[in-house]
């Protein structure tokens, strides 16, 4: 089961990026996913925090979103017709609104990974260890 979701991690990290750079090399998207790959298995030893590293990483992807959108719009004249100006809006008001969700809910699953590190472990019950339980009943009355 770990390594089904560190997989669909690393996809979701993958594609992400692939978005991000557009008509980028296929061989730049599969190193950037071997890396995330790696990274995951390395930090994450449970599935709570492969998906919080995998959704920060998106997070962080949606940040720089729109920077990489401006970069590209820009080129080499220092003036930007209207209607590139309107996508850029429309890109840093996406992509900061989908940022703050990502990192917002990574720092969820974090915070669920800690709780579950720390718990207490919990006993089993007497049921499922296959014994009776040798406690009395109380009679009333």
């Amino acid at each position: 089961m770990r390594l089904l979701n560190l997989v669909l991690g690393t996809v979701v990290a993958a594609v992400g990026f692939w978005l991000i750079w557009g008509s980028v090399s296929p061989f730049l998207v599969l190193g950037w996913a071997f890396a995330v790959g790696l990274f995951l298995c390395v930090m994450a030893d449970s599935i709570s925090k492969i998906w919080a590293w995998s959704t920060l990483l998106l997070g962080i992807e949606s940040f720089v979103w729109p920077l990489v959108l401006m970069v590209q719009l820009k080129g080499a004249s220092d003036t930007v017709p209207e209607a590139e100006m309107g996508t850029m809006l429309s890109a840093v008001v996406l992509g900061l609104f989908s940022s703050v969700f990502w990192v917002s809910f990574a720092y969820g699953l974090f915070n669920r990974a800690r709780k579950a590190d720390s718990a207490p472990p919990k006993e089993r019950p007497a049921a499922l260890l296959g014994s009776r339980s040798t406690k009395k009943k109380k009679k009333i009355g």
